[in-house]
């Protein structure tokens, strides 16, 4: 997805369009790396990969760099994400570092409120019927269901969706290649995928034709799932 492109070389869209464009691609591959250096090679080959959308998490050391510097090179490939944001700070120096969605692990209101100041989504991290609902009436865009695996995974997102199918909901934590498909026909909006795509495993040994092989798998599982 190559689009018009201003100052970052990052791609400047509506709320509305990055919003539609995440739903659209239906997978966040997370970004998870001891060094800088690995999480933006690990970034490298999720865009080769044809995933149109990445998170790279606050745990990254040196994270803002981080994210200026893939927003500078791949900024007109992928839809760019800051996870792990814990406080509205944060989210505003992402933002301003080229980060154009924002994942929580938890809910923070007030970070809710910096995001929708400037009109950017906002996925916070949520997991009991009453979080869930508590952070959609904050403004939330889409909820991350965390950690949603060790609640039983699709079943739980059924669950949950039964009493609730307004809400935008993007399983995280336990989604892999052999249960992704079933998060969908539970009715999940997208997946947000961390160490099944971008293993540890293959970032120690800079194994990074492993994370792209796998994350066009992964595409693969989505696309298929949806029909």
């Amino acid at each position: 997805m190559r689009l018009c492109t201003a100052a970052r070389h990052h791609v400047i869209m509506a709320k509305e369009q990055i919003l539609a464009a995440i739903l659209e691609i239906g997978i966040v591959p997370i970004v998870r790396a001891d060094t800088a250096a690995l999480a933006i090679k690990a970034a490298k080959a999720v865009c080769e990969s044809g995933i149109g959308a990445l998170e790279i998490t606050m745990t990254v050391p040196g994270a803002i760099r981080v994210l200026e510097k893939v927003a500078d090179e791949f900024g007109d490939q992928i839809i760019l994400g800051a996870g792990t944001v814990l406080d509205p700070e944060t989210a505003r120096a992402c933002m301003l570092a080229g980060a154009q969605f924002f994942v929580t692990p938890s809910l923070n209101v007030k970070t809710i409120e910096m995001c929708r100041r400037y009109s950017k989504p906002i996925m916070p991290g949520a997991l009991t019927p009453t979080e869930v609902m508590n952070a959609w009436e904050a403004g939330a865009d889409m909820v991350k269901i965390f950690p949603c695996g060790n609640m039983g995974g699709p079943s739980y997102i059924k669950a949950l969706r039964a009493p609730l199918p307004q809400v935008l909901m993007v399983p995280t934590g336990g989604v892999t290649l052999d249960n992704a498909a079933e998060f969908f026909k539970a009715g999940a909006s997208a997946i947000a995928v961390g160490s099944e795509l971008v293993s540890k495993k293959a970032l120690e040994s800079g194994d990074f034709s492993a994370i792209k092989k796998t994350a066009k798998q992964f595409l693969k599982v989505v696309r298929d799932a949806r029909g």
